[in-house]
């Protein structure tokens, strides 16, 4: 089967509706390619070798959650951006690309899929008063200590977490937001949580953690936005029957 490439982002539109969003990218269509699609590829970035691995299989489009043109980057088609976009342009691949609606999507996003795959029962958004929040709160079955909990980080996503410890509590209420969000702390810390968990970390987070008496898991950029596309990619292929592909391009950050 296949599909109209228009059709195809104008449904992804109603799922995730990122007119909703102030995003640091556009979302959406992002580069265009043929008008039909009968197999697409999923990936975390657009990088290039993603780009090359769905022009092997042949893919018609690529689904991301890092796509191009970022807010205060060049914004000259050239080198690496150059080589990518050229190559999407050869072999007419349409680039498809949603950030913060996939983040906050509450059963395909990053965040919930997160849960998901780490056990925990949500709550409700990390900003309360944010319908649209970007990161959740929520609860473990049973409490944990550091180094339990950094287990389960590393059997469900298959990377040993960076873990600080903020006291000597066990971890039972967590608050989370994948990727770049450690300065989201903060927000976690007002809501009185045990633990905090994203991709990434900062100098300043460990003071932050250390001094506010909450846990931080560092569990990687890449490792904790995985599976929001791969949720949506899934749907997609089911919804409208088309061959569809998660490619994992190995990320340790």
């Amino acid at each position: 089967m296949s599909i109209k490439l228009q059709e195809f982002v104008s449904y992804i539109n109603t799922v995730l509706t990122p007119e909703l969003f102030k995003d640091y990218c556009p979302n959406g269509l992002q580069v265009e390619g043929k008008q039909d699609i009968k197999k697409f590829v999923t990936g975390v970035t657009a990088s290039q070798a993603l780009i090359d691995a769905a022009i092997e299989q042949h893919a018609d489009a690529i689904l991301v959650h890092h796509g191009f043109f970022w807010k205060g980057e060049d914004s000259c088609i050239t080198k690496t951006k150059k080589k990518r976009i050229k190559a999407l342009l050869d072999h007419d691949i349409s680039l498809i690309a949603y950030h913060l609606p996939l983040d906050a999507h509450p059963e395909l996003g990053n965040n919930a899929q997160l849960a998901k795959k780490l056990g925990i029962k949500v709550f409700g958004g990390l900003e309360p008063e944010n319908p649209r929040s970007i990161g959740n709160v929520g609860e473990l079955e049973e409490a944990h200590t550091l180094a339990e909990f950094s287990t389960i980080i590393d059997l469900a996503l298959g990377r040993y977490p960076l873990a600080i410890k903020g006291g000597d509590h066990k971890i039972k209420s967590v608050a989370w937001c994948t990727g770049g969000a450690q300065g989201y702390i903060d927000k976690a810390i007002d809501l009185g949580v045990d633990a905090y968990i994203s991709g990434e970390i900062s100098e300043p987070t460990v003071h932050t953690a250390r001094e506010n008496g909450i846990h931080y898991f560092s569990a990687g950029h890449h490792a904790t936005e995985r599976y929001g596309v791969q949720a949506l990619g899934e749907k997609l292929a089911l919804q409208f029957g088309l061959q569809h592909q998660f490619i994992e391009i190995s990320n340790p950050v």
